[in-house]
Parts: C-alpha cells; sequence; structure tokens
C-alpha cells in the first residue's frame, strides 16, 4: 500500500476511474448487443435505431479515452456491415 499521500490519492482516483470505465464500456456492449439481437430477428428498422445508439456509445467511447479509435472503427465497421447485409436480403 502506499504511503506517500498523493500516491494514496493516485490509487483512489484510479479506482474510481476503472469502475467508471467499466460501467460504460459494459452500456457500449449492452448496447452492440440490442443492435445484434434485432438484427437476428429481422427487425431492420428497430437495428437502425440502435445502431445509432451503439455507434454513439463507440465514439464517446473514444472521446473519453476508454477505447483507442482504430478499435471503435473496427467495431463500427462491423456493425455496419451487418446491417448493410440485413438490409440487402
Amino acid at each position: 500500500m502506499a504511503n506517500i499521500k498523493s500516491a494514496k490519492k493516485r490509487v483512489r482516483l484510479n479506482e474510481e476511474q476503472r469502475v467508471k470505465n467499466q460501467a460504460f464500456k459494459s452500456s457500449m456492449r449492452t448496447a452492440i448487443k440490442e443492435f445484434e439481437k434485432k438484427l437476428d430477428n429481422q427487425d431492420v428498422e428497430g437495428a437502425k435505431d440502435t445502431f445509432k445508439l451503439a455507434e454513439k456509445k463507440v465514439d464517446k467511447a473514444v472521446s473519453k479515452g476508454i477505447l483507442h479509435r482504430n478499435t471503435a472503427a473496427r467495431k463500427k465497421s462491423q456493425m455496419e456491415r451487418k446491417l448493410n447485409q440485413a438490409t440487402a436480403s
């Protein structure tokens, strides 16, 4: 355990940030899963709405420094490809 006051503060802040980041990542993953569930049920219109929400959460994660921008681009690209395949068929 840290002895220096500033080190103790960093430990406390790191834990608080970890919990917040974990919660945000979880909500992002939930939005992506909802999108995929709507696609599995052939609800293309609903999938378009949830795609916007999921894309927004992924972008927000990048701006908060939770996700790397390339990871976010890959996730968005995968979702968009699935949506395009569903609308084409």
